[in-house]
């Protein structure tokens, strides 16, 4: 998930710089959107994956 955010955040990047200011925006929203979902994920997972000390 990280690798599509980072690849719709490559997409509007190059869409802002050729002047595609729609393009970019939605591009832009998307990276958002993806990178805070795998964020949210991350850290649930570590959360639910954490073990106690073992005997």
């Amino acid at each position: 998930m990280l690798y599509w955010a980072v690849v719709f955040l490559i997409i509007a990047l190059i869409a802002a710089f050729l002047g595609f200011s729609g393009v970019a925006g939605t591009a832009a929203g998307f990276a958002k959107i993806l990178f805070v979902i795998f964020v949210i994920l991350f850290i649930v997972s570590l959360v639910l994956n954490r073990r106690g000390p073992r005997i």
